[in-house]
């Protein structure tokens, strides 16, 4: 989804949470100043012409696991529930607010780390980007920079399912997606209704 296509949808979100759009945008210079390298040719070429799932974070994970096959996808703390069953991300995408030192571990040992800036995690970006020895790949919900990129989607799970069409994704399987999920908090709940909402944007209904 080219930037032009997901502006309107970012502004809605801005206005929706209360979000400070300035905010996000010092963050993704943050990011672009901490990155080295561009490494999306990388991810590309994992992502391109082959299947792609996606493993979204919610507690229906564990019961989705018989679906996860082909490249794999992880949206933040849904990597530990994956390593946990022996299953190594081929990409975990996060705002870094549930990455552990396993997080680390992978991405030496392979996994590509797909870093979102937004306005509320510079302090983790500062502390854990010059920590990852592997590929990372930078990401914003803003107007993309050189070495930070914007595929549209919001949250972590959604974000990488874009990210899996725009790098031309043969097929996409979602397992551990549950926008109806009612044991979450006011703001996860709200992340949970645009996550649907822009899944159907690109053809997935869940």
């Amino acid at each position: 989804m080219q930037f032009a296509e997901w502006e309107p949808h970012y502004q809605e979100i801005l206005e929706y949470f209360g979000f400070e759009r300035e905010a996000d945008e010092e963050a993704a210079r943050l990011l672009a100043s901490l990155l080295d390298h561009d490494n999306l040719l990388s991810l590309a070429s994992l992502t391109d012409g082959n299947e792609v799932t996606v493993c979204g974070n919610a507690p229906c994970l564990k019961d989705d696991l018989g679906k996860v096959s082909g490249i794999v996808f992880a949206a933040d703390a849904a990597a530990e529930v994956l390593d946990s069953h022996g299953i190594r991300p081929d990409a975990i995408f996060t705002d870094l607010d549930g990455a552990t030192d396993r997080f680390i571990e992978m991405n030496r040992e392979g996994t590509i780390i797909v870093v979102h800036a937004h306005g509320d995690n510079m302090p983790l970006l500062h502390h854990l980007v010059p920590r990852f020895t592997g590929k990372v790949v930078g990401t914003t919900q803003a107007a993309p920079l050189p070495r930070v990129y914007n595929f549209g989607g919001f949250s972590d799970g959604d974000r990488a399912v874009f990210a899996a069409e725009e790098l031309g994704a043969s097929h996409i399987t979602l397992a551990g997606f549950d926008p109806d999920d009612v044991n979450v908090d006011p703001l996860k709940r709200g992340k949970l209704f645009w996550a649907r909402k822009l899944l159907a944007l690109i053809g997935h209904e869940v």
